[in-house]
């Protein structure tokens, strides 16, 4: 039947009963098997003493596709199973009067498949591999090929005739099946992964040697367990709550987590399971295969990688966090906002006392028992104190830790150290962790976990060591910048006028605010410089830029600016040398140098350009009139009883420092009571507030309401008066209060002054006519006045003084001679002429007999000098005036003391 090896045996009884009897079927006639093939499940019937029954589904008959028909003796088909229809596709209408010969076997073997029916039909059975096909159906589906193992058994019909049964199995359907078997040996004997095969009951049917391996025993030792034979509860619960869900719905589970113990140790481990549902051939569910696998170093390698993403993490927030302020405090409460909760519950951080007084050596690697002070704390616990050992320290108190405390020993080795926790306390691992920054210690940092947070570990440690040196190395420049601020700001207040300065005709009142911590000192300076001939000049500066360099830079003007006014120039001439100054501060070679180098083009090195704004006033109490010059700065305000403040129209003129360019004098008469304002930009301008907006509200403060008629009026004599004699250091602090002066962005400088003229019996002015007699007539005029001055003790002298200085304008001096007496906090005695020649002292040897008059000068008054003025020059000389307590220097001796 066909070129495939068969076996063929012939039939010792030709009907089969032999066979049958081996079989165990002797009493069941053939047509009786034929019935059982079509029985369905649950249908049973009685053969004799035999009882059939069809297998339930889930038999080995749902894999291995059996059929069977008959052959009658004609060689045709005359029965066709269901089975048959199934494994051939064609139904039994269609089968039944077949020639399975023509039907099924190929067209080149219909001769040897002939004979072989032949031959069955004789009676011998016949066991063979045939392949077999089907013819294109009527309905057009493609032919069918196939392979089939055939078992044909000679049969007889009621007759007697000879007939025969074929058995067919599909021969794919078996390799498929050992390969299966193959595969399936494969998983439970050489997989590296676990696998259990659980039934509907959750009991274990078959598990393979990993399993095994894991959990002990051989696999044969694992049927019949049950999930909590592995795992503990709850997990137990969890996993069989999952294994009846996939049972009952059929959806698979993907990689899910279950931790457990295995046998003979203590650690936890952690596997990763997939569950899916197995079905028979049928598609009946007949229970669920487990397949885990060991990931407990893949999530222990996934929990160092969190960590140490959280820690990188934290680093990156530290680093953008702590720093931001250059206070001490502020800057530890940084950290501690950065640490808490995110890497401990506690933590508190002490600074050296002395670090924090100022002092210029911080404590370093000290014993640990130095004095500290607690400058932050921070707990995610409700209500938790810090329990480092000892009685609870709270913020700003200054304590230490005792030489053997752990404590101490982190501060005296500069090594992190494990606090031992209290017992009974809420804290269960604390790490001191000392504040190192360029090599010294600047304090301490305790981290603190409570209980039910895991303890700290070695990469822990390593985390607090860096945020604890982060924050150190911020805390040390705050430090360093500290000090340098106060240096800086000690400087400049020392530049600055000491006390409450004087002036004549002038009431003074001064203000300066330094800016805060986080932008430098600045440049910002005034001065009140008293000039001869009760003169006063007031001076208000700005240095672009902040810092020392900015500190050291003003008092450097500020010495220039004295030193110009005491050679009397001025105010444009003043700020003109001021101007060279200013240019030559950032070259070595001084002045010359800057112009020199200013010629030659080159890129401006813009780190040693030094600019500043300066407006300089001097202010004669004699005439009430006041010389304004400007170099950049801004306009001064003046209020006049009764009047609304006004800024004066004096020319800004190019800063300090750029040259090139001349200043312009103004000259104003102030009259009496009025009020004069000099003051820096950081008064009137910040971030906030633009610049004309903060010189309106500085104009509007100084405008005094109640000085002013409503009605349109003017002021009355009571409301002068009260506006003249309104306590000017009362302004200041109202100006300041109302005005936003607490920005900090800039310091500022106030000078203001109010004008009391001297008063015209404090003066005494005369003329004289060039000629011999006109020293007698000033010895006259000068005795006169000082007796009506009351001041009679100072005649001799005065009238000595005036006769040197008179005596020289008329054998030195042009045109006629003016003579004024000046009174205020001192006597002040002018002597004018038309010559431009200035008068100089020098030593007369001992036969010269004369050019001793000037050294008299300077031997009997308080001071001398000489200016120019634009008519000639003016020769002066001061005297005190006397107090009981400052003996006078007698004229005889002062004359005696020169030879």
């Amino acid at each position: 039947m066909s070129g495939i090896p068969a076996k063929a045996t012939e039939s010792e009884d030709p009907s089969g009963g032999a066979r049958a009897e081996a079989a165990g079927f002797a009493d069941v006639p053939a047509d009786a098997l034929r019935v059982a093939d079509g029985m369905s499940e649950g249908d049973a019937m009685s053969v004799g003493d035999a009882m059939w029954q069809s297998s339930p589904p889930g038999s080995i008959y749902d894999y291995i596709k059996v059929a069977s028909f008959s052959i009658g003796p004609d060689g045709l088909v005359d029965q066709w199973s269901l089975r048959a229809e199934q494994l051939f596709g064609i139904p039994t209408e269609r089968a039944v009067g077949m020639d399975p010969i023509e039907a099924f076997v190929d067209p080149e073997l219909h001769e040897r498949g002939q004979r072989k029916m032949a031959e069955i039909l004789d009676g011998r059975e016949w066991t063979g591999v045939v392949p077999f096909r089907v013819a294109e159906t009527a309905e057009g589906e493609p032919v069918k090929e196939g392979l089939a193992e055939v078992y044909v058994m000679p049969t007889r019909t009621e007759e007697g005739e000879r007939a025969a049964v074929c058995i067919v199995v599909d021969v794919r359907i078996l390799r498929r099946i050992e390969t299966d078997l193959a595969a399936s040996q494969a998983i439970f004997g050489q997989s590296p992964f676990g696998f259990l095969l659980i039934d509907p009951d959750l009991r274990v049917r078959r598990a393979n040697q990993q399993i095994a391996n894991t959990f002990g025993g051989t696999p044969d030792d694992h049927r019949g367990r049950g999930v909590q034979d592995y795992l503990q509860s709850p997990e137990a619960e969890r996993v069989s709550a999952t294994l009846r869900r996939v049972l009952e719905t059929g959806n698979s589970i993907t990689d899910m987590h279950v931790t457990g113990l295995v046998p003979g140790s203590e650690e936890r481990r952690h596997w990763s399971i997939n569950l899916y549902r197995v079905h028979s051939g049928s598609g009946r569910p007949i229970g669920i295969a487990w397949l885990g696998t060991d990931v407990t170093a893949r999530r222990a390698a996934a929990r160092e990688a969190a960590s140490a993403r959280r820690n990188l993490a934290l680093l990156n927030e530290a680093g953008a966090r702590i720093g931001n302020s250059l206070d001490l405090e502020t800057t530890a409460r940084e950290l501690l906002d950065v640490v808490v909760p995110g890497f401990c519950d506690l933590a508190t951080v002490d600074l050296y006392q002395g670090l924090l007084a100022g002092d210029e050596t911080p404590p370093g690697r000290s014993d640990g028992s130095a004095e500290l002070r607690r400058v932050a704390f921070a707990s995610a616990v409700s209500d938790a104190p810090f329990a480092g050992g000892g009685a609870p320290v709270t913020v700003g108190a200054v304590h230490h830790y005792p030489f053997n405390s752990p404590c101490a020993d982190a501060l005296r080795t500069a090594r992190p150290q494990y606090v031992p926790a209290e017992e009974g306390g809420p804290v269960q691992s604390t790490l001191a962790v000392p504040m190192v920054a360029h090599d010294t210690v600047v304090g301490l940092v305790q981290f603190a976990r409570t209980k039910g947070s895991e303890p700290f570990g070695d990469r822990d440690r390593d985390l607090a060591v860096e945020l604890a040196a982060r924050a150190a190395v911020c805390i040390d420049n705050a430090r360093l910048y500290r000090r340098e601020h106060e240096r800086a700001l000690i400087l400049q207040r020392s530049l600055l006028p000491p006390g409450d300065p004087e002036a004549s005709g002038l009431d003074i009142a001064c203000r300066y605010l330094p800016g805060n911590a986080a932008t430098e000192v600045g440049g910002d300076w005034f001065d009140v410089i008293e000039l001869p001939g009760h003169r006063t000049a007031l001076v208000v500066g700005d240095v672009m830029g902040r810092g020392l360099r900015a500190a050291v830079a003003m008092g450097e003007l500020r010495t220039a600016v004295r030193t110009l006014a005491l050679l009397d120039l001025e105010p444009a001439e003043v700020l003109s040398a001021l101007d060279e100054i200013a240019r030559g501060l950032g070259t070595p070679g001084g002045v010359q140098q800057a112009t020199r180098a200013a010629r030659r083009p080159r890129e401006a090195d813009l780190s040693e350009v030094y600019l500043a704004t300066c407006i300089y006033a001097v202010y004669d109490s004699v005439t009430r009139r006041c010389t304004f010059a400007n170099a950049g700065h801004l306009p001064p305000v003046l209020v006049e009883p009764g009047e609304a403040a006004l800024m004066l129209d004096v020319p800004p003129g190019m800063p300090l420092g750029v040259g090139g360019e001349p200043f312009e004098e103004v000259e104003v008469e102030l009259p009496e009571g009025a009020l004069l304002a000099l003051y820096t930009d950081g008064l009137v301008e910040s971030r906030d507030h633009p610049l004309d907006e903060g010189l309106q509200a500085f104009v509007g403060a100084l405008t005094d309401p109640a000085s002013l008629s409503s009605d349109g009026h003017p002021p009355t004599t009571a409301a002068l008066n009260a506006e003249t004699h309104r306590d000017l250091e009362d302004v200041c602090d109202h100006v300041l209060n109302t005005l936003d002066t607490h920005h900090g962005e800039d310091d500022i400088a106030l000078l203001m002054a109010r004008v009391q003229g001297l008063p015209a019996d404090s003066v005494g002015d005369w003329t004289l006519p060039r000629e011999p007699r006109s020293v007698g007539r000033a010895r006259e005029y000068a005795r006169a006045r000082l007796q009506s001055w009351g001041l009679e003790p100072l005649v001799d002298t005065a009238e000595l003084l005036v006769s040197e200085l008179v005596t020289n304008a008329l054998r030195y001096g042009e045109d006629e001679i003016r003579l004024r007496l000046l009174l205020d906090r001192t006597l002040v005695c002018e002597v004018w002429d038309a010559g431009l020649v200035q008068p100089r002292r020098r030593r007369a040897r001992d036969t010269d007999e004369g050019g001793r008059g000037l050294q008299l000068v300077g031997l009997l008054s308080a001071a001398w000098g000489s200016r120019r003025t634009p008519r000639g020059k003016t020769v002066w000389f001061e005297l005190p005036l006397p107090d009981g307590e400052n003996g006078m220097v007698d004229p005889a001796e002062a004359l005696l003391s020169l030879f």
